[in-house]
């Protein structure tokens, strides 16, 4: 395996595990986690930016678009990040699990939404085979799977604002922690004042873990960039699926989290729309169905 594969793997290994890190911050209020995350990135991305002397060139783009663009990727990110360490905590992580399964198929859409691509007709089947898995699942639980959707959609559109996004990786994640930062520190600052803040008032562990999910952000994002330079994107395309199957074997084995012959039907439709679409990807790459697109007419 090249290093460019191994990044990639480690990428989503830590994506995947992170579920265990926010479980272990169970006693403490989902925003407050967020916030402190947040914060602690901003933190070490404002001690890599001054190692590398890069505040001028990010100062000299921050115009008001650029400040928009990466507000709205920040708001998206933070519902992202909040939505799915609530599920963790209050146990629904195989619904979270469920929800990044969905987002490449979102992603899809997406295309055909606002950027106007047209899908295969291969596609369009791995679309119809997850609608079909999201109904029934609909169907078991009695209501939407909201937290499948709303991880699903909000990561969906930050890809989406990010692809048109004008900064480099690190120069962008800054900008977005920077534009919430301030929210966040307000937050915890109200939280301290008024008593139900936990920082400084749980165990060390608890607080290590805190300012430990700053470092815990960055290093896949970090080992993902470094995989994308070097890799091709089919191979990412794949490497992709391990952070939700390792979510999903947490949720039903380490977390015991109820998953039954009948919930399994509708995520082995979503798991074949997932086959479908990525060989389907992957041949498409390769040239190997150009006679689906012609009987498309």
């Amino acid at each position: 395996m090249t290093s460019g594969l191994w990044h990639g793997v480690g990428a989503y290994v830590l994506w995947g595990v992170l579920a265990v890190y926010w479980k272990l911050l169970s006693d403490v209020p989902p925003v407050q986690i967020v916030a402190h995350r947040v914060l602690w990135s901003f933190a070490v991305l404002l001690v890599l930016l001054a190692v590398t002397r890069r505040w001028g060139a990010l100062w000299s783009v921050m115009t008001g678009r650029v400040t928009a663009v990466y507000t709205l990727a920040a708001a998206l990110i933070a519902i992202n990040w909040l939505v799915y360490i609530w599920a963790v905590i209050s146990g629904f992580l195989l619904e979270a699990s469920l929800g990044y399964f969905i987002t490449p198929l979102v992603n899809v859409l997406l295309g055909v939404a606002v950027l106007g691509e047209r899908l295969r007709p291969w596609q369009w089947l791995a679309v119809a085979l997850a609608a079909a898995g999201v109904l029934q699942l609909t169907y078991v639980y009695g209501e939407i799977p909201w937290i499948a959707l709303v991880l699903a959609v909000t990561f969906g559109f930050y890809g989406l604002v990010k692809k048109r996004a004008p900064l480099g990786s690190t120069d962008g994640m800054t900008l977005e922690t920077g534009v919430v930062a301030p929210v966040a520190m307000l937050y915890l600052a109200a939280t301290e004042y008024t008593g139900a803040g936990v920082f400084m008032q749980r165990p060390t562990l608890t607080e290590a873990l805190l300012v430990g999910g700053g470092p815990m952000t960055l290093l896949p994002l970090v080992l993902f960039a470094s995989a994308a330079r070097h890799i091709s994107l089919s191979a990412l395309g794949i490497l992709q699926y391990i952070a939700p199957t390792m979510q999903f074997l947490l949720g039903t084995l380490a977390f015991h989290e109820p998953f039954t012959r009948v919930h399994l039907v509708g995520y082995a439709l979503v798991w074949v729309g997932l086959v479908v679409y990525t060989a389907e990807g992957v041949l498409n790459r390769r040239g190997a169905v150009p006679v689906l697109d012609e009987a498309a007419g």
